[in-house]
């Protein structure tokens, strides 16, 4: 009687026992720390461990079961086989996909190759795989199936060529890669942001609704990649003016409005020209199509603003209800105090002061200029931020009845810059002015140094907090 080690099913059982645990707690271990790097292979390591690896088990143990009852039907057997081919195909195309895709290199080819491309091919493998499973497993003729594939093939591709050609256009369109998902694209004067691009269409959001191009007729048309313009966009509009007013100013207002505009590319400068007439016509580059939008409008309400403040006529406007003695008077009434002004010291006042607004985001003054002027602030909020690095760091905010420009005395240069967070109204008090009242008013001299000692305060406090945030973030990394 032969012993029951030296029987066919022993050794298979045990490496199934004693080697399946192992397998699996190996595979867990490094399963884990792919998923601590947040490497992909993990999702692949899973499918390995989870099923790849228990199927094999299973049909290692099943076909020693197989074999000592009926040898001569071995279905069991073969449905698990045909199951654990499918479960490879799966593993090692997913494998695959990782490798030579997900982790692909920006700029490559493989990072280039659209993903449509790449599920026609997973699909292609997936059927070639499993003809090739059903040949191993069940012994069945894949020859003849592939010649009735192709040749019905053939047949349905000259039955469709009309209606294929355009798709097959597009799926070359597609492998070219002329835009991506975000790209702004102009199409036939039509212009926006592609969101989806699938085989059969192209979805771009042109602002009033999806615009659906099919990828056939787009690949028979011309259009622009408009955000492949090497980093910048070029943004232009037209203004008018009075024929009053001197070109050479207007010129200087309009490159000095667009020279603010946060949407300005970096290293750019604005140009604005005469185009005959009152008109004008200002150019400058953003950092994308994207923001075409918002960089207009933001040039257009601050140059409304910004030609009230410089007695420009904008649209041929010269008139600005704002400005008027009335409101002027009023506005020294509510400062008087702050300066010690009595009645007769705001009449003698009036007619060098001014009253000036401004939009939200606009700067009123910039660090490091010497101001001419002090402004008290009638209405709104104003930020002051000092630079520090690559960063401005918040010191202060100055409300309605508080001033900026405090140096204008001292003709010292400005350690923050002032921008308006909402519409601010100001009323300018000229620095030689100023200069009058302090020296009849040597309280207005002190309160005015206090203000500076102030600002200088806060600004080392923002600075001196920033350089502690920076320390305590390196000692915690």
């Amino acid at each position: 009687m032969t012993a029951f080690w030296e029987q066919s099913w022993f050794w298979p059982s045990i490496s199934v026992i004693v080697g399946l645990p192992l397998l699996l707690l190996l595979l867990t271990e490094v399963q884990s720390s792919l998923e601590r790097r947040h490497n992909p292979m993990s999702k692949v390591v899973a499918l390995l461990r989870n099923a790849v690896v228990p199927v094999i088990a299973i049909l290692v143990l099943s076909v020693q079961v197989t074999d000592a009852v009926d040898p001569g039907r071995p279905v069991v057997s073969q449905v698990i086989a045909t199951v654990l081919g499918f479960l490879l195909i799966v593993f090692v195309l997913n494998g695959l996909n990782i490798l030579m895709f997900t982790n692909a290199r920006k700029g490559t080819w493989r990072e280039k190759i659209p993903s449509i491309f790449v599920d026609i091919a997973r699909v292609i493998l997936v059927a070639i795989g499993l003809a090739v499973v059903f040949r191993i497993v069940w012994g069945t003729d894949i020859g003849g199936i592939f010649t009735a594939l192709g040749v019905g093939s053939f047949v349905i591709a000259l039955a469709l060529q009309t209606a294929v050609g355009p798709i097959v256009a597009g799926l070359f369109l597609l492998f070219e890669q002329p835009f991506r998902l975000g790209d702004w694209l102009d199409i036939g004067g039509t212009r926006g942001r592609v969101v989806e691009v699938n085989w059969r269409s192209v979805h771009v959001d042109t602002g009033e609704g999806i615009l659906i191009t099919p990828i056939g007729s787009l690949a028979g048309a011309s259009f622009t990649n408009l955000s492949r313009t090497g980093g910048t966009f070029p943004v232009s509009t037209d203004v008018t003016f009075t024929t009053d007013d001197p070109p050479a100013a207007v010129v200087a207002l309009l490159e000095r409005v667009a020279s603010g505009l946060p949407q300005l590319y970096t290293g750019t400068r604005p140009t604005a020209v005469p185009a005959g007439g009152a008109a004008y016509t200002v150019s400058f580059q953003v950092r994308g199509p994207s923001q075409e939008a918002d960089a207009l409008a933001q040039f257009r309400m601050w140059l409304w603003y910004a030609a009230r403040r410089a007695g420009l006529g904008l649209d041929g406007d010269t008139t600005d209800d704002f400005v008027t003695d009335a409101r002027r008077d009023e506005a020294l009434a509510a400062i008087a105090a702050t300066l010690y002004l009595s009645g007769d010291d705001s009449v003698a006042l009036a007619p060098v002061v001014r009253l000036e607004r401004y939009a939200a985001g606009e700067v009123i003054h910039r660090v490091g200029t010497v101001p001419d002027a002090v402004r008290f602030v009638l209405s709104g909020s104003v930020d002051l931020r000092v630079p520090f690095e690559d960063a401005e760091l918040p010191a202060t905010r100055v409300e309605a009845g508080d001033y900026v420009g405090q140096t204008a005395l001292t003709r010292e240069a400005l350690l923050t810059t002032a921008t308006a967070l909402t519409e601010v109204s100001v009323l300018v008090i000229p620095a030689t002015a100023l200069d009058q009242i302090v020296r009849s008013t040597p309280a207005l001299a002190r309160d005015m140094g206090d203000v500076i000692d102030r600002r200088r305060a806060e600004v080392s406090a923002a600075v001196s907090a920033h350089v502690a945030s920076q320390q305590n973030a390196v000692t915690a990394s």
